[in-house]
């Protein structure tokens, strides 16, 4: 089993910025895939931002230009910088990680975008 704890939510002002954190731990052997989505209210979960094991990055294009993906594969860990925060950003982020060809989710964090 593979456990994953997320960080770095909260309320922020337009325009502002947030790093989120997602660590996994447990039965990890191989970490393939890990990325972020979000969910806002009515709507369905939608990608974020994701990154390969050999740093390939791939965005919304909501997000591109203003969120930066990054891994310490050291430290199991994917973080995501969010700048220029938009209202439209609001919503609860999920870190996603796919190990041993299988999908671990976050509990989730969430992100309100307010001023």
């Amino acid at each position: 089993q593979v456990q994953l704890v997320e960080s770095g939510g909260g309320l922020v002002q337009p325009g502002g910025s947030l790093r989120l954190s997602c660590t996994a731990s447990g039965s990890i052997f191989s970490i393939n895939y890990m990325g972020w989505y979000r969910q806002a209210p009515g709507k369905q979960r939608e990608l974020v931002a994701g990154i390969t094991s050999g740093g390939n990055t791939n965005y919304a294009d909501s997000v591109k230009g203003r969120f930066t993906i990054s891994r310490d594969n050291a430290k199991n860990t994917v973080y995501l910088q969010m700048n220029s925060l938009k209202p439209e950003d609001t919503a609860v982020y999920y870190c996603k990680v796919v190990a041993t060809l299988k999908n671990y989710w976050g509990q989730g964090t969430q992100v309100t975008v307010s001023s």
